[in-house]
């Protein structure tokens, strides 16, 4: 098994091609479709490299997966689907974010809530099999309730769950978001894997400055993870997660991300004039007058 990584630094973001070199078969994890919001413009530079690669490898890919509905980009799978009839994978609990943001947004009334827009939902101990490729799913929730981890052979793919050790974990004041879960999807779900397993987070923020880092190890994480190690209690990790998050700015592409990776990825369909539009609340915790005054 190979891994092959591509980085995005407009959003962070880590795509991984997992590959088989003597049967060629392959996934894809987390790919990005390039959203630049001042201009309102999408670009598809970051998943076309991720499909040069496979041709040129000549790859054949199963499944995108996605290990949760990103908030800070938004998803390149409807690319890598129309061009390779790959099917797009999401943890079944997706049904609960789909059901929150179907609100938050105003959705039409047919916008569905049952996860059909996606190719499979899968579900905690489940394998998912992608030719010679076998793929083991860990529930990992926290940062969102529908979070997946996918261990392929001796790697974890952790999302948003698991960072690199210098970084910590994923934040969990998106709604449905939870820290006491996420406690326990790393202490008691990740950190029970071998220590040699190499885990491949889904985004590396670069602390300090430094340079790029993709991979790191369950046991580093475990002895040195910044925000949770094996020695970290529930109610410590939780008072720390709680208090960060209140300091956090939402993310930039919050509301585009969020409302097209619910739709499995899926731009808004155009309206009567060609134009496609996404939906953006203003002032959403704190609504307000016509004229900006707080109504509460």
């Amino acid at each position: 098994m190979r891994i092959q990584h591509f980085y995005d630094p407009a959003t962070y973001t880590l795509t991984y091609v997992v590959f088989d070199p003597d049967t060629r078969d392959a996934v894809v994890i987390d790919p990005v479709l390039d959203y630049d919001p001042v201009g309102s413009r999408t670009a598809t530079d970051n998943v076309a490299a991720v499909e040069r690669f496979l041709r040129e490898h000549g790859l054949r890919l199963h499944w995108v997966l996605e290990t949760h509905a990103h908030a800070d980009h938004l998803s390149g799978s409807q690319y890598l689907k129309r061009r390779f009839e790959a099917g797009v994978v999401i943890g079944e609990r997706i049904r609960e974010v789909q059901e929150v943001f179907r609100g938050v947004f105003d959705m039409p009334a047919d916008f569905a809530t049952d996860g059909s827009q996606f190719d499979k939902l899968v579900a905690d101990g489940e394998t998912l099999a992608a030719g010679s490729l076998a793929i083991e799913i860990i529930a990992t929730p926290g940062h969102t309730p529908a979070c997946v981890s996918y261990k392929i052979g001796d790697a974890v793919f952790t999302g948003d769950a698991l960072f690199i050790e210098d970084y910590g974990t994923g934040r969990c004041d998106f709604p449905k978001g939870d820290a006491r879960a996420l406690y326990r999807s790393v202490h008691e779900r990740l950190y029970r894997l071998p220590d040699e397993t190499r885990v491949f987070v889904g985004h590396d923020y670069q602390p300090g400055g430094r340079a790029l880092r993709f991979e790191t190890t369950i046991g580093a994480s475990k002895a040195k993870n910044v925000q949770l190690r094996a020695e970290t209690g529930e109610l410590e990790f939780v008072e720390f997660r709680d208090k960060r998050d209140r300091s956090l700015a939402a993310p930039r592409l919050l509301f585009p991300s969020v409302q097209v990776n619910i739709d499995a990825g899926r731009l808004p369909r155009a309206h009567a004039n060609g134009v496609r539009y996404l939906r953006v609340p203003i002032n959403l915790r704190r609504p307000t007058d016509v004229d900006g005054t707080p109504t509460d």
